[in-house]
């Protein structure tokens, strides 16, 4: 049987895979369309007038942190390589709690719309909004670049779309779809979609996962060894040698390898504290108390859901077997969709491919907001403009700028398809961690801390991140770099995480010991008081 054959075998109905992914975004359409009626405010339009509950703003920081990369490629990776690929659903759900324990009430308490408001609330403002505002942009546009692929792989499966052309044209129709929902629905419409899509998305999984479980007789060892079984009976030599059951099988044998796992682990869980798009939604609630509850009912259903990916990336291995998902279109991010298909055919993969888009168009619009409600508020309004800018003004900037990122997106999508896209979102998570939660930390806890602390931490960070991804196996030097056919990649780990996060936080101290102590000790202990008491925070917007 042929490659090509196999592939469209497993992809069921294209029209039927399209008529249900369409309905659901009519139906988020007019969910936006009635949620956008009160938008012209920038309270309104970056964090939905503060209006959400802890359960509301708890299952929709699921929704955003539930990416293209939770159910697509942790599952493929638990498929191909079995207890490493498991190794991002543990680091994904543990940086919560170090959200949790340092910065989720802190940082509702001392900001108002932006990450940049808190770094910037004792120090110099126009620098370190400047610096923060970047940051933001940069993590944003890796996180969209991870999404984008995303969509192109998962249509490449339902519409059997094998050229990249084609693929391309996806991302850009994704792309455009995503300005829309920012545009017309701004934070509130954006927080609905979210809801939507962790309700349709948990509940699938969990579907998925008991379909499996039923198919097995309720007995997890089976699945585990049939799994075992279909690698070691793969036709892949590589492949067929692995033990999935074992660690090692990714991120094992070299030492090399070893510490990239290592350096993959650090970006993973001091990454979520960083990611300026979950920040923000705190901001999305009344209180400090409902920031805390938003994060005990986001830690509860993430940590059930990526449960249900280890059932579903070994059911996956078991059921539909290595060699099928690494043929189909879309590769490794393929085989939840064909683990669907076999399990409740055409309709059942229609459900869940249209689930996996949602996920994928929601977060990319959290994404999206966040960045634009940065440029607008931190550098346009702060930095850039010597008036006082409305907050009408602030609004239609962001909306400028959300078109523009929506582009860049669109292009660095393009260029990134094909690529694993849980390992895509883990170089966000280590840009995050090096240039945004050093200064978090020391902003909310070192009194000492400086502008220059803060400026090297965040420049420090972010360009020693970036320069050794660019120079890292990711990007070239591999079969499987985003560019294959060269080859400048003299860093030798995928991940850079145990290298830029350390040096971030060592340029803070640094830094702040290197320039004059210039404390105002009247904004610290302000900024001590209201971080830890809530006084004089930003109201509740009352409707």
């Amino acid at each position: 049987m042929s490659t090509g054959y196999l592939a469209a075998e497993t992809v069921g109905n294209p029209m039927a895979n399209m008529a249900i992914f369409g309905l659901f975004v009519v139906v988020t359409l007019v969910v936006v369309i009635r949620a956008s009626n009160k938008n012209a405010t920038a309270a309104e339009f970056f964090t939905g007038g503060r209006a959400f509950s802890g359960p509301q703003n708890g299952i929709a920081i699921a929704g955003d942190y539930l990416s293209a990369a939770s159910f697509l490629g942790i599952a493929g990776a638990i498929a191909v390589y079995g207890y490493d690929g498991f190794l991002y659903s543990i680091g994904f759900l543990v940086a919560w709690l170090v959200a949790l324990l340092l910065v989720a009430e802190l940082l509702r308490n001392t900001g108002k719309f932006t990450m940049a408001d808190v770094l910037s609330f004792r120090l110099k403002q126009k620098p370190v909004r400047l610096a923060a505002a970047t940051s933001t942009l940069t993590v944003s546009l890796f996180y969209l670049l991870a999404q984008m692929a995303g969509a192109g792989g998962l249509v490449a499966l339902l519409m059997d779309v094998r050229s990249r052309t084609g693929q391309s044209i996806v991302i850009a129709v994704v792309g455009v779809l995503m300005i829309v929902y920012v545009l017309v629905g701004g934070m509130k419409g954006t927080t609905w979609v979210q809801i939507i899509k962790a309700v349709l998305l948990i509940a699938g999984a969990a579907v998925m996962t008991a379909m499996v479980l039923a198919r097995f007789g309720l007995n997890l060892s089976d699945i585990l060894g049939s799994a075992q079984s279909a690698i070691a009976a793969s036709t892949d030599p590589v492949v067929a040698g692995r033990d999935v059951l074992a660690p090692g099988a990714q991120y094992g044998g070299s030492l090399t390898s070893k510490i990239n796992f290592l350096s993959l682990a650090i970006a993973l869980v001091l990454g979520t504290a960083g990611l300026p798009h979950v920040l923000m939604r705190f901001y999305t609630v009344p209180t400090a108390k409902e920031a805390r509850r938003s994060v005990v009912w986001a830690i509860a259903l993430i940590g059930a859901f990526y449960l249900f990916t280890l059932v579903l990336g070994y059911g996956a291995a078991a059921i539909v077997g290595p060699d099928r998902i690494l043929a189909a279109a879309g590769g490794q991010n393929a085989a939840a969709p064909l683990l669907a298909f076999e399990l409740g055919g055409v309709i059942l993969l229609g459900v869940i491919a249209a689930v996996a888009f949602a996920t994928i168009l929601a977060v990319v619009a959290g994404l999206t907001i966040t960045a634009a409600a940065s440029f607008a508020h931190d550098v346009y309004a702060s930095v850039l403009k010597s008036h006082t800018v409305s907050e009408a003004e602030q609004v239609r900037v962001s909306r400028i700028t959300a078109v523009v990122l929506g582009l860049l997106g669109i292009g660095l999508g393009i260029l990134a398809n094909g690529q694993n896209i849980a390992f895509l979102v883990a170089l966000a998570f280590a840009v995050a961690a090096a240039a945004n939660l050093p200064t978090i930390v020391y902003s909310l806890y070192w009194r000492r801390f400086n502008t220059r602390g803060a400026l090297w931490s965040m420049y420090g960070g972010l360009a020693a991140t970036i320069v050794l991804i660019v120079f890292s196996p990711a990007v070239s030097g591999s079969p499987t770099a985003m560019i294959p056919g060269a080859d400048f990649a003299w860093f030798p780990l995928a991940n850079p995480g145990i290298v830029s996060i350390p040096l971030a936080f060592v340029l803070g101290i640094v830094g702040t010991l290197t320039a004059p102590d210039d404390e105002d000790p009247v904004l610290a202990a302000e900024m001590e008081v209201r971080s830890l008491t809530g006084i004089g925070a930003e109201p509740a917007v009352e409707h």
